[in-house]
């Protein structure tokens, strides 16, 4: 007579449950290493990108036929000055006015009104850039 065993022999038909252990805890530390590196990256590449100005038009007002006034916000390093470049509009999208505004180094944040005089009427006024002291200006 033969004797019936009640279980199967270990490993034989699957994973035994150190094996899924093993899998599982490769899995999580997968994971987090990807999420250690791109979080390495992201700081990086803030480190490296943070060291310009970066400035948003937040409104404008066309005052007259001959001057606009556009509000900007300007986020920069406190040691770090530089300039933005406005220019305004006309109904037929041809630039009618252009005004470079400098900032000198000091505050980390600045609101700025620049006013513009436009050879004619303005219907639109656009932020075209800026430029941190020492970059080299695109074009």
């Amino acid at each position: 007579m033969t004797a019936v065993r009640g279980t199967s022999p270990e490993g034989r038909y699957g994973r035994t449950d150190e094996q899924r252990t093993d899998r599982k805890l490769k899995i999580v530390g997968s994971v987090l290493g990807v999420g250690l590196l791109a979080m390495i990256a992201w700081i990086g590449f803030d480190y490296v990108g943070g060291k310009g100005i970066s400035a948003e038009l937040i409104k404008f007002e066309i005052a007259s036929d001959v001057r606009t006034e556009a509000h900007l916000e300007v986020r920069k390093n406190s040691g770090t000055g530089g300039f933005c470049t406005v220019r305004a509009l006309s109904k037929d999208g041809s630039e009618v006015g252009r005004k470079e505004t400098r900032f000198e180094p000091g505050a980390d944040r600045i609101d700025e009104l620049v006013v513009m005089r436009t050879r004619a009427r303005a219907t639109a006024v656009e932020l075209t850039g800026c430029t941190a002291d020492g970059d080299a200006p695109a074009g």
